[in-house]
């Protein structure tokens, strides 16, 4: 039975980009924040933010309700969550919400390993990137029971300007994955068409400009100059890993996963497109 009590202690494992400034919220807001990474030279930083330190995630998880995973790659969250890490140390009726994207059967499988324990395990996927974290209005998807989800979302708030339960484990790493292949494809599109622009002699930003009041208005060419490919591959390698398991094609997502390697070294500054 899921526990109705208030959430007042927070874990987070991962403590990099997104990690950082959804401690200083959560902290900001009244939680008691502990987090832990693998680089040591993070501990300052979280200090600042107004969280503590915790030398390992087994220090971490015993005084914590729940837990927040903001880790890099699907295998980084299998360890983190196998029978022999976390899950042993973890009190009965923790929360752990995996914001890291990974595939939907990762979150899926854990919340099965976990049940035993007594442990909840939600996907819990946030939009928007960087800039909306710094700025605390994330939009998170999250996949799980309801109660889980209800009990959660009052942390979730404290970051998250919106929230959408997406049903059950694992459907917000779907809903993520149908974010991340939008999204890259209208970073790719707006490349494309800004070179093309400079090419033939246009005033790239005079253009960017009116194609926000046009109907190519997008979310990166609007915040353009601050994107970054950094995780284009391995998101669009995730959606197709999807798709085959799904049975269909996805024509599109797999060519621009091939393009996104091309473009991977760029952060798409109009200075690029000479302006």
């Amino acid at each position: 039975m899921t526990s109705t009590t208030a959430i007042r202690t927070v874990g987070v494992i991962g403590a990099g980009r997104m990690g950082q400034p959804i401690i200083g919220h959560m902290a900001r807001k009244g939680l008691h924040v502990t987090a832990c990474d693998i680089d040591e030279g993070k501990r300052e930083a979280v200090a600042k933010l107004g969280g503590r330190w915790a030398d390992s995630p087994a220090a971490l998880a015993r005084g914590s309700d729940a837990i927040l995973i903001c880790v890099g790659y699907d295998r980084d969250v299998r360890e983190l969550m196998s029978a022999g890490g976390l899950l042993q140390d973890l009190p009965r009726g923790t929360i752990v919400a995996v914001l890291s994207t990974v595939h939907p059967r990762t979150v899926q499988e854990l919340a099965d390993v976990a049940r035993p324990f007594g442990v909840h395990v939600v996907d819990s996927t946030v939009c928007r990137g960087g800039r909306a974290a710094d700025e605390g209005t994330l939009l998170s998807f999250v996949g799980g029971d309801a109660g889980v989800v209800e009990r959660l979302s009052p942390v979730l708030a404290c970051f998250s300007t919106d929230i959408v339960h997406t049903g059950g484990v694992g459907t917000a790493q779907v809903a993520k994955a149908a974010n991340n292949m939008l999204m890259w494809a209208c970073v790719i599109a707006n490349h494309e068409a800004l070179a093309l622009a400079k090419r033939s002699g246009v005033d790239v930003e005079l253009l960017r400009d009116a194609l926000l009041k046009t109907g190519a208005e997008n979310y990166a060419l609007r915040h353009w100059g601050t994107n970054t490919m950094a995780w284009a591959e391995d998101d669009l390698a995730i959606v197709q890993t999807m798709a085959h398991d799904a049975g269909i094609g996805l024509p599109q997502a797999g060519l621009n996963r091939e393009v996104c390697r091309t473009l991977k070294p760029k952060r798409f500054r109009l200075e690029e497109y000479g302006v």
